[in-house]
């Protein structure tokens, strides 16, 4: 018998809650109206939250702290790590501007050349012409956005209109999925980052790089740097913590826990937080190397944007963040409520790039907002907006080289087929064309994370040479997977060529458990039952094997059962 206190307990319940897999929600047809009843909308943000709450006990990797009383996580392990410490934009950083809830876009971007017709399906919501900035003669912003006509008129800023994709979702947790993972047509548990470089630097859970490639500010629960394989969080409170973190190396106990099977799982969450908690150290000291020389405020995305700037100026290699600012479900009373957003997110812009400037790194770093749909065109009985589809993509920075519209507005007297904006650019355009021209990541690699599509590249100002990496095809042709089987577990992979092989066992400290196998392996399929071929006793729970033969390693997380 296995006697564990209450504080035992409520730490492995919360872990073990971490560890289960997503359920996707069902998500309802696209009936003849746009519209979403009350009962559904509910019932989507009773489900969205719970899945929040759950990616906050620790579903998928990387860790959460409070840095400057914000809540900051570091990415699970993901091959973009390795791959962006590798690549050929040492100094180039992306920045992603999540607007949570459904950006309303036709009160963002303004169609001036429409206007009437706007005003007449937004009577009590609409801005007043005289009052809008205008970016062009066709195209206005509003009053709260007037800082962001300064770095339009810099060259800093450009728009993409009309961005979605095909049989928009209005759910905002499926629809949050499909910009995270990029794939619209079924369900994908991975996010478009995180599905980077699986092959290409296939050992990354045995040798993560020494700092995070990707920070993610809030959005919990949102997958876009989800791998296959999953993580455990962590929290702690204020930077004091973190820099006690940073010194000591460890958060928790590992050699205190009972002799047992729950023991046993206590020391693998234990050690995965451990493990996480490392990177805790290189973001404290970069935060804590650098200053703020602007006064940000103190608003949702100027406490987050301002935290971003020391990071990045206090030499932090981290190449993606996001940053995320909610309250963008505007169904009633959306006048105030959407000003206010606006005001946030084009000052804290603003001051972000002024920040940078004082470094001189302002042509570094490219940012980008998204959101997982728009509004409808006209408002609704309550003085806002019901979800939408197509919405524009705003991008800012010096190395846009200029401003500009890329595309069309859409046409709000020729909607969808549901009465709703109908998109003119996909948003894997936008995505591919960064990752590509910004970040500077190998076309076919790109192609590769699209499941083999390739999305039409946008003119944003900006290119690179792109990256060359060795060794792709005879990375990508070793396939390998843990198989579960009649209560047993096996390790199932497929020789290229006949070679000595070692197959090693780890648990989730990085200890190694074992050795699975030792020998040369013919050409063809190879089948492994861990349990037998280890020899020892197991207890039940994550570990991570790796492959090595002709020079290469191999890692993944595998479940002992």
């Amino acid at each position: 018998m296995c006697n564990h206190d209450s504080k035992h307990s409520s730490l492995l319940s919360a872990d073990q809650a971490g560890s289960r897999k997503h359920k996707a929600p069902k998500t309802t047809s696209n009936g003849p109206s746009a519209r979403i009843t009350d009962a559904h909308h509910d019932e989507e943000h009773s489900t969205w939250n719970r899945r929040s709450f759950m990616q906050a006990l620790g579903l998928v990797g990387g860790g959460t702290m409070m840095l400057g009383g914000t809540n900051l996580t570091a990415s699970a392990p993901t091959r973009l790590t390795a791959a962006l410490a590798n690549a050929d934009n040492s100094d180039r950083i992306l920045v992603l501007v999540r607007l949570k809830g459904g950006n309303d876009g036709l009160n963002t971007i303004v169609p001036l050349y429409d206007y009437d017709f706007y005003a007449n399906k937004r009577p009590n919501i609409r801005h007043q012409e005289a009052d809008l900035y205008q970016l062009s003669a066709d195209i206005g912003i509003p009053p709260s956005m007037q800082n962001l006509q300064t770095m339009w008129g810099e060259g800093a800023m450009k728009v993409v209109h009309g961005v979605g994709y095909n049989n928009q979702n209005l759910s905002h947790f499926r629809s949050s999925d499909i910009w995270a993972s990029a794939v619209s047509n079924q369900v994908d548990n991975t996010g478009v980052w995180g599905r980077y470089f699986e092959d290409i630097y296939p050992d990354y859970l045995v040798n993560p790089p020494s700092e995070p490639a990707a920070i993610q500010i809030g959005s919990q629960g949102n997958l876009i740097f989800d791998g296959l394989d999953a993580g455990y969080a962590f929290s702690v409170a204020n930077p004091g913590q973190l820099a006690d973190i940073a010194e000591n190396g460890v958060l928790h106990d590992v050699l205190d826990v009972p002799g047992c099977t729950y023991g046993e799982q206590l020391e693998f969450m234990r050690g995965m937080t451990n493990t996480t908690v490392t990177y805790a150290g290189v973001i404290h000291e970069a935060y804590e190397n650098a200053s703020n020389a602007v006064e940000y405020g103190n608003n949702q995305l100027a406490r987050q944007l301002s935290l971003v700037a020391r990071m990045i100026k206090g030499g932090l290699n981290t190449k993606v963040y996001l940053v995320t600012l909610g309250g963008f479900d505007t169904h009633a009373n959306q006048v105030n409520e959407h000003n206010n957003k606006m005001e946030d997110l084009s000052n804290s812009i603003q001051n972000f790039y002024t920040d940078l400037e004082d470094a001189g790194m302002q042509d570094k770093v490219l940012s980008m907002t998204f959101s997982e749909f728009g509004r409808r065109i006209e408002e609704n009985g309550s003085q806002g907006t019901d979800h939408g589809a197509a919405s524009p993509v705003m991008l800012f920075g010096p190395a846009l080289q200029g401003n500009g519209f890329i595309g069309n507005h859409p046409d709000m007297q020729n909607p969808d087929n549901v009465g709703n904006l109908a998109y003119g650019t996909d948003f894997r355009s936008v995505y591919s064309t960064v990752m590509k021209d910004w970040l500077c990541i190998d076309s076919g690699l790109v192609d590769q994370v699209f499941y083999g599509e390739t999305y039409e590249q946008l003119d944003l100002g900006f290119s690179c040479e792109a990256l060359s990496v060795p060794d792709f095809n005879t990375a990508s042709s070793f396939q390998h997977m843990g198989t579960y089987q009649n209560g047993q577990t096996y390790l199932e992979f497929n020789m290229p060529s006949t070679a000595k092989v070692t197959v090693s066992l780890f648990n989730l400290l990085g200890q190694e458990v074992g050795t699975l196998a030792n020998d040369f392996m013919f050409e063809g399929p190879q089948k492994i039952n861990v349990k037998q071929a280890i020899n020892r006793r197991l207890f039940t729970g994550q570990y991570v094997y790796r492959i090595s033969f002709g020079g290469r390693n191999y890692s993944k997380s595998i479940l002992i059962s």
